[in-house]
């Protein structure tokens, strides 16, 4: 072959190749989230950065996340998986891969290494609770109350045991509308050690003694699906009380500067994160795997400490968390992990709801409609 032919066939070579990679990839991704404070700081963080480097992709955002196990499930019985990337706690992630629902990953393949070279499986370490799961955060679920509401001459409260409370602190209450964190609350409330609490759970009597405890307070709840609810609902001094995810108060607090506090006693520790649906098509897959390695390095998940109170879940990242985009505060003081708001914690048990889930999920659904 002449020199001439050897360049002309390169050429042909290097113009087939260069289009391959841009065809094998979707032009567009479904992300699923919750929505409100916390889905601006991925779109912030993660998405915009993504699209300002790939202005071709477009990104529809689902705000189905409390949901995605059972749609997931829906879609997959129908042969129909609409999603590419869905956000999750631990837990559903344990759930979804468990049923197969969820793919499984090596993280030092698909993650982005940290910027010192240290391999993303021992960057994540502890937090890789799944075969399935792309860890991006510790948060908590806590409490928030109007501090106008609290009656006068009383102290304001300060453990979690003043939701159970009404004679000292009336009002209306929101929680979840599910068995979990409110089934740990009324066990600790009902004179449970925190160390038994999930053994307390796993018995029959516990649990009776749970919705016991959450009767107390049933007359006197407005139950939650979404997280931006509780928030809502104390801007605008519907409920005194009411729980949501540390990050959600956060911006009630310091973004709209409501008469809001943070009841940060036996706030519930958990990791959220996403997980990519099992068999997705070839070029679906080939985005996401291209957005998942750019959009979890150590700087990106930094980045979102930014616009919410949530830990990043790389080690290599907590030492990049700064200051507020906007409003110029440091960060670091508002995360549930700081030393001050984590005196007394509860962890929660993100494998033993995986086995339980679907029982008491049924068992509190049935509850609510006595």
């Amino acid at each position: 072959m002449t020199l001439k032919n050897v360049l002309l066939a390169s050429s042909a070579i290097a113009l087939i190749a260069a289009p391959l990679a841009a065809q094998d990839m979707a032009d567009s991704m479904t992300i699923v989230s919750w929505g409100g404070a916390y889905q601006n700081s991925q779109l912030k963080a993660y998405v915009e950065p993504y699209q300002e480097a790939n202005p071709d992709v477009s990104v529809t955002w689902d705000e189905s996340s409390n949901e995605a196990v059972a749609k997931l499930r829906a879609m997959d019985e129908a042969g129909n998986v609409t999603w590419d990337l869905v956000d999750v706690v631990a837990s559903d992630a344990i759930r979804l891969c468990d049923e197969g629902l969820a793919m499984e990953y090596d993280p030092d393949e698909l993650l982005a290494p940290a910027e010192d070279g240290t391999p993303a499986s021992e960057d994540f370490g502890d937090m890789l609770v799944s075969d399935c799961f792309i860890p991006q955060i510790v948060y908590s679920t806590t409490v928030g109350y109007r501090t106008d509401m609290v009656p006068e001459g009383t102290d304001p409260p300060t453990d979690i045991c003043a939701l159970f409370d009404l004679d000292t602190y009336p009002g209306q209450r929101a929680l979840e509308k599910r068995p979990i964190n409110n089934m740990e609350w009324a066990l600790y409330c009902d004179g449970v050690a925190k160390d038994d609490i999930y053994d307390v759970l796993e018995t029959e009597e516990g649990q009776d003694r749970a919705f016991a405890k959450l009767d107390t307070i049933k007359d006197d709840t407005v139950w939650w699906s979404a997280g931006a609810d509780t928030p809502q609902l104390l801007a605008d001094g519907e409920v005194f009380m009411g729980s949501t995810y540390n990050g959600r108060l956060f911006s009630v607090i310091e973004e709209q500067d409501q008469p809001v506090a943070m009841l940060w006693d036996m706030q519930v520790f958990d990791l959220d994160g996403w997980i990519i649906p099992a068999n997705l098509p070839e070029d679906r897959l080939a985005r996401v795997k291209d957005f998942v390695k750019k959009e979890t390095t150590t700087q990106a998940l930094a980045d979102q400490a930014k616009y919410i109170s949530y830990g990043p879940a790389r080690s290599s990242s907590a030492p990049l968390v700064g200051k507020h985009d906007e409003l110029g505060i440091e960060m670091a003081q508002h995360m549930p992990t700081d030393p001050a708001n984590a005196k007394n914690t509860l962890l929660y048990n993100y494998e033993w709801w995986a086995d339980y889930r679907d029982d008491l999920d049924a068992k509190f659904q049935a509850w609510l409609t006595r």
